[in-house]
Parts: C-alpha cells; structure tokens; sequence
C-alpha cells in the first residue's frame, strides 16, 4: 500500500471512529508512538510536541534517511509516525511550558512516555494539566508507572529491560548461556503501547458516559508481566526451569528451503500428524501414549521422522499438506518471504514511504492490523519532518500572529517555519 492510497473505499461514507478526537502528543520512540499512530489511523488527529531542534530520540535511531534537509530520520521515528503532525516546542523554556499549557484544551488527550516524573518537574503533570483542562485524558507510558511507588522510580526503561524483568528471557534461557534479547522485537514498547491504547478508548468512552477525565497509568514491566503470562501462570502449576515444559509439540522442523513450526497439543491432532507423515504405528507405542512422552522422545523419535518427511519438500509445502490434514504449521520466515507473502499483499500490511535521500527503493512500515467492514483504510501521510506543522497548529489553536510566531522563533522557543529546499 503506498502513501495515498485508500482500502475498501465504500466504507468512506461511515467516516472514521476517532473522527474529531485530538490528542497532544510529548512522545518519543515507540512505547507510545506506535499506539498513537494506531488511533490516528482510525482517524484522531495526533500533534507530537518535539523539541524544535533536536526532535524526538527516535529521529536518531539507526538505521535512517535524510530529510530534505539532510537531517536524519531514523527507523524507529519513520515507522511509528505515519499520519501525524510535529510542532517544535521547548517545554523547558517557561514560554514553551505556557504554550502547551495553551494548546492542552483544545486535545481531548495528552499523552507522554518520558521516564517517570519527568513532566511533574517540568509542570506538565496530570494535576498542571487537569487544572487547565479537568476533562483531559492524561496518558503516561514508561517504565515502572507513576501512579504507584515502585523500588525501580529511578531506572530508564528500554523494551529489552522490562522484558528482560518480566521473566520472559529467563523462561527459555539455556543453562550456562547469556539469554536471548528482543525475540519479537520491541514486545515490551508495542505491547505497553497497545495497553495505552486500550486504556485512552476506555477513558474516551468512561468520559462519554461521566464527564470525568482520568490519568491513564502504563507500565512497561506490567504490560510485559501480562505479555508473558504463562511465565508465573506455568510456575504456580509446577512447572519449574529443567523440566519438559509446555507438555505439546511446538517446534521447529528443517525442509529443503528452511524451516517450519509445528505445533500439536490434542490426542486428535497427535494422530493426524502420525497419519500423515507416515506413521499411524505411534498411536500404539506406549511411549507416545501421553502428551508427556511426546517431550521426551521428541528428538529421538518425532523430530527425525518428520525431518525425513520434509525432505524434498519446501517449508510452504510442507504446511500446506500439515493444515490441510488439520496439524497447525506454518514457514518460519525472513524478511524477503513476508515481503512477497500474498496474504500480506491482501491484507494492506505493509506500506511503502518514498525516501529522500536519493535512494530508489521505498522504506517499508508495517500497516493497519486492525480491520473494520465500514471503516476505510487510509490514506496514509508521510511522517512530519521536525517542527513542519508548529506555526500552522499554533495559529489555528491558539491564534498566534505572524509577529508572535517569529519572535518565538527567534528566541528558541518554537522552531522556525519550515521551507523545503
């Protein structure tokens, strides 16, 4: 899907569910910004308050492309930033602290994800905010919470931390050896992100029914303890590190091109998988008679049987043949394969941003997952480059003069008007 485009366009008439809600956005990297595109794809209007020079740390993530400008925009920024519109403001300037506070009742919410009291010393709290707007939503996402005392008030939070906290490292971590870092990525940002989403409609819909604003509080540790919930859930049921673990096959298995995942957690479906791959004997080995034998010769039995069943086949083949007998699988695969996958294709889930820098070959984001029969899909804009929008919302929201927008400039407090070169 590329920029501009518009997916079951039939639905435009309905208009979009978040048609009207705005929200101020002091963000930065993705534990909030991922969420905040979310809803401005379903149709909020999202301003992101940066600081006018610097921009938000995740224009400095790697790898990046230039700007026209020839500054960068790094990975993190571009895919999380879809839609929105940047307004250069520094909130530690008191100048640039009154403008927000002057911007704040035009938005429904606000919303931040700095380290844990951050914006109460700036004076950008949910009490500085709420005096001047009593129905806001105020929405923190960081690391440990603000709303509660934690013995972590201190710590920075990256995904790999609180995700390293929440036992999900340490679940699948091989005796003697460092653990494995970021297996889905950054779980720990998209899922607080998600959880903050979850948390603003419900204050939006709350808000609806009472009048009454709210602070929503997001953690990143408690998003990822529910992330990972098998993790204690397991634990308090028996399960301890050393044993056979989840008493199913879930695994990988090699075919000519790669590998493919299996997993098999019925009696029912043991049987398919023995029909199947040709061997309806394990429904009479005593040893496979149970789900707990399944753990215990699963290298010595399974495993080499379904390999040599795969030989000669390529991983796509492989999990057609399993799915259409009725035994979950599917092709683990790399980033060429989603890339080309075709569900991916029809799905509208992959969208293409045109760069800058001279490079020919668009930069990829993922799309909308979330699909809706009378809801249109797009258009997408292009992520703001820094500050582009400062002296249009200021204007709008606040009726800032010419003369006022350019002293403000002049002093640092807001960025100067953008003019592509």
């Amino acid at each position: 899907m590329k920029l501009g485009d518009i997916a079951n366009s039939e639905a435009s008439e309905f208009g979009k569910p978040l048609d009207g809600v705005r929200i101020l956005a002091v963000e930065q990297m993705q534990a909030l910004p991922y969420g905040t595109q979310l809803l401005s794809r379903l149709g909020a209007d999202v301003v992101k308050v940066e600081h006018p020079t610097d921009g938000e740390s995740g224009r400095g993530s790697l790898p990046a492309m230039n700007d026209p400008w020839g500054r960068p925009c790094g990975a993190t920024y571009l895919r999380n930033a879809l839609n929105k519109r940047s307004v250069g403001i520094d909130l530690k300037n008191p100048e640039g602290r009154e403008l927000l506070l002057a911007l704040v009742p035009h938005y429904d919410i606000v919303a931040e994800n700095f380290r844990a009291g951050t914006m109460k010393r700036l004076g950008l709290g949910y009490e500085d905010i709420a005096a001047v707007h009593p129905s806001v939503i105020y929405t923190s996402v960081s690391g440990f919470g603000n709303t509660v005392e934690s013995p972590y008030d201190t710590w920075a939070a990256y995904a790999p931390i609180a995700e390293a906290m929440s036992g999900l490292y340490g679940y699948k971590q091989a005796k003697g050896e460092p653990p494995i870092l970021s297996p889905a990525g950054a779980l720990g940002d998209i899922s607080s992100a998600l959880f903050a989403t979850i948390g603003m409609l419900a204050a939006l819909r709350h808000r609806d029914q009472t009048g009454e604003g709210q602070y929503v509080d997001v953690a990143m540790l408690d998003s990822m303890v529910a992330m990972s919930d098998l993790v204690i859930n397991f634990w308090s049921m028996g399960m301890r590190p050393g044993g056979l673990g989840p008493l199913l096959i879930m695994d990988g298995f090699v075919a000519t091109d790669g590998w493919f995942v299996v997993q098999v957690g019925r009696e029912h479906q043991f049987a398919k998988l023995a029909e199947i791959i040709g061997h309806p004997e394990w429904l009479e080995d005593p040893r496979l008679a149970e789900r707990k034998g399944w753990r215990i010769h699963l290298d010595d039995i399974i495993r080499p049987a379904i390999n040599n069943w795969a030989a000669g086949r390529t991983k796509l083949e492989c999990c057609h043949i399993l799915n259409g007998a009725g035994v979950a699988a599917g092709p683990v695969n790399n980033a060429e394969d989603v890339i080309a996958d075709p569900h991916v294709a029809a799905r509208n889930m992959i969208v293409e941003i045109p760069r800058t820098d001279g490079v020919v070959e668009p930069i990829l984001v993922p799309g909308n997952p979330v699909k809706m029969t009378k809801v249109s899909e797009g258009p997408e804009t292009r992520p703001a480059w820094l500050g582009e929008h400062t002296y249009e919302v200021l204007r709008s929201d606040l009726g800032l003069s010419d003369a006022e927008l350019e002293r403000l400039s002049s002093t640092g407090v807001i960025n100067a008007d953008l003019v592509e070169p």
